[in-house]
């Protein structure tokens, strides 16, 4: 992996991240932490895509996928915090 792709993967990371905040009712981690939020939220929208059965495909429907897995990864966080 290049260094321009890592830029790349970071940033759509940090937005996917973003995004999930905003759909969460959160105000994100940071910037660090909303890139791990999006990268863990990527896998885990993919994970959870291929169970399904379901195919996202180009750009735009793997930041679809990446922001529902996000948004999975920030319910199950707040379902932790409050137990």
């Amino acid at each position: 992996m290049d260094i321009m792709s890592l830029i790349i993967f970071l940033a759509i990371g940090a937005l996917v991240g973003w995004l999930a905040g905003l759909l969460v009712k959160g105000r994100g981690f940071g910037v660090i932490g909303n890139i791990i939020v999006g990268i863990i939220g990527a896998v885990l929208g993919g994970y959870v895509f291929g169970l399904l059965g379901i195919t996202a495909g180009g750009l735009l429907g793997s930041i679809v996928m990446a922001v529902i897995g996000a948004v999975i990864l920030l319910y199950i966080i707040s379902i932790l915090k409050r137990a």
